[in-house]
């Protein structure tokens, strides 16, 4: 019994046979999908919100104005877990039935930690792309002076090479 190495090709390929003479026979590409979708079971949005710490059920232990100091609340909770994890290794040598308390504090400073560093991520993202944007400028400008530099070594070899030559 012989049997294909490859499956056959899906059948829509029939839809681009004459893509070669006329690439406008093409069908469109279906458009951007917006709001939400279904993915693999699990339910998707295109919108890049991030959900406050009462939607997600935990405690926020920073101020909520819009104002915030990141750099003074990212120190003050990280003193308050350092503490807390001090305490939690007291209640576990003194009262280790009250530990579930300490972690669900500890748990709880961890939440919000990190959802004040998920705030920072669109500032970060901005930061990198000018960043990158800068090499890429830098490199493009290394690029056209390597690009000059031998253009001028050119002409002078061959303003040598017909100097050489007149004079023979």
């Amino acid at each position: 019994m012989a049997t294909a190495t490859y499956p056959p090709p899906p059948p829509y390929y029939r839809l681009y046979k004459d893509y070669s003479e006329n690439p406008n026979s093409a069908p469109e590409p279906p458009p951007p999908i917006e709001g939400t979708y279904v993915c693999f079971g699990g339910n998707y949005t295109t919108e890049d919100v991030l959900p406050s710490l009462e939607e997600q059920g935990v405690p926020q232990l920073y101020p909520k104005d819009s104002n915030v100091d990141y750099k003074k609340e990212l120190r003050s909770l990280n003193r308050e877990l350092q503490l807390h994890i001090l305490e939690l290794a007291d209640v576990l040598v003194d009262r280790p039935s009250q530990y579930a308390k300490r972690i669900g504090e500890i748990s709880s400073i961890f939440k919000n930690l990190h959802h004040l560093l998920n705030s920072l991520r669109p500032h970060q993202a901005r930061a990198t792309l000018i960043h990158i944007m800068e090499l890429q400028i830098q490199q493009r400008k290394q690029a056209v002076e390597d690009i000059k530099r031998r253009r001028e070594e050119a002409q002078r070899l061959l303003k040598d090479a017909y100097v050489t030559l007149d004079g023979q």
